[in-house]
């Protein structure tokens, strides 16, 4: 996707810096600027992103200088440039990612994912539930539903390790083109709460997103219930009509 030159100049930063050792210092400005081929407006607007992001700090006689982030599921890299899984996102911002696999079977569809994938009523949905975790702590519980007649082997393959897109892109050429994203508030039940390590009843950010082909067709659809004192929800949109 074409843009802002900042933006590519942000994301090519940020690459970088997380394959760094925290405290690590930037070259200096001209340096940079000629690396990337742009003045020092363009640079300091696509570091002063990642400033406000957590992955830099500026220190006065010192210079600017790697930091890690508070975790962050950031929608901005998965869904505006591109579709990426959670897992891929966060193991490129140099997060240790875990997954344990607490459901994977075949069942009818309940009739609210029926409406998001328009499947008949009673189709066969594989059912996906994960507990996610970022440096050993817990971050959310993921629950996602694919077409079982589509996506049989989705049923079967380990999927404690890596991305549920790339392995649909990988074993079946899936078109994961487009995604609606809804963002909601819940609360943790009993059991979620253990998982999660929070107490009953602590509030949680939902996350309900559906991914389309290029011809619209639904492909997955999933819903996240994550802590939010680990995390944020993060959207970068393009501003039409200007």
């Amino acid at each position: 996707m074409s843009g802002p030159k900042y933006l590519s100049v942000r994301e090519n930063l940020r690459r970088r810096v997380s394959a760094l050792p925290e405290h690590t210092l930037l070259p200096p400005e001209p340096v940079l600027c000629e690396e990337y081929g742009v003045s020092r407006i363009t640079l300091r607007r696509a570091v002063d992103g990642l400033v406000a992001d957590g992955h830099l700090v500026r220190e006065q006689g010192r210079g600017t200088y790697v930091t890690r982030p508070a975790i962050r599921h950031e929608y901005r890299e998965s869904f505006v440039h591109r579709i990426a899984g959670w897992s891929s996102v966060m193991t490129e911002q140099g997060a240790q990612v875990g997954t344990t696999v607490l459901t994977q079977r075949i069942v009818p569809v309940q009739p609210p994912v029926a409406t998001e994938l328009g499947l008949e009523p009673a189709t066969d949905v594989v059912e996906l539930v994960r507990l996610r975790s970022v440096d050993g702590a817990p971050n959310h519980v993921a629950h996602s539903f694919l077409p079982a007649a589509t996506y049989p082997e989705a049923a079967e393959v380990d999927l404690s390790e890596g991305s549920l897109y790339e392995f649909l892109r990988r074993e079946y050429a899936a078109d994961l083109a487009t995604a609606r994203i809804v963002v909601d508030v819940g609360t943790a039940a009993p059991e979620e709460a253990d998982l999660l390590q929070v107490v009953a009843g602590s509030p949680l950010l939902v996350v309900r997103t559906t991914v389309r082909d290029s011809a619209g067709q639904p492909l997955v659809h999933s819903f996240s219930r994550l802590r939010p004192d680990v995390s944020q929800v993060e959207f970068e949109v393009s501003v039409s009509g200007r």
